[in-house]
């Protein structure tokens, strides 16, 4: 297997419609996926050999995503500003190479931008998931 570029992860927003399409989230640089499984534990004073017990599958699963780069106004961005301030769960896909594409609903959870006097505008985003995320490998 070989080394992947950070660039070739996408994250893209849909449009909300019936026929759903998706954007790609302009002037991104960098971008992180978390996902987490938050388990049920079920220990108890019989527990055998006083280990931990946890329910299979029964625990909280959550994915969340952060972004930064620079700020390019883009038609996706004004999408992501317009979800964020009415705090619209929207569907986005996210697309990582030779692992797979995860995709379902997530709100902007933070949105942030930033610019020095002497460089670029920049921008940042978090997104919590919203409801069920589908995975689907490469």
């Amino acid at each position: 297997m070989t080394a992947q570029a950070g660039k070739d992860i996408l994250l893209m927003i849909g449009d909300g419609q019936a026929s759903e399409s998706f954007a790609a989230v302009a002037g991104l640089r960098a971008k992180t996926i978390s996902l987490n499984a938050r388990p049920v534990d079920v220990t108890h004073a019989d527990s055998p050999g006083r280990w931990r017990e946890l329910i299979e599958g029964a625990g909280l699963r959550s994915a969340s995503v952060t972004g930064s780069g620079i700020f390019v106004d883009s038609a996706a961005d004004e999408t992501v500003r317009g979800v964020f301030f009415d705090q619209i769960r929207r569907s986005w896909r996210l697309v990582i190479p030779d692992f797979g594409t995860l995709e379902g609903p997530f709100l902007v959870t933070a949105l942030e931008y930033s610019g020095r006097h002497d460089g670029e505008a920049a921008y940042s985003l978090s997104l919590a998931s919203a409801g069920q995320v589908s995975f689907t490998p490469d």
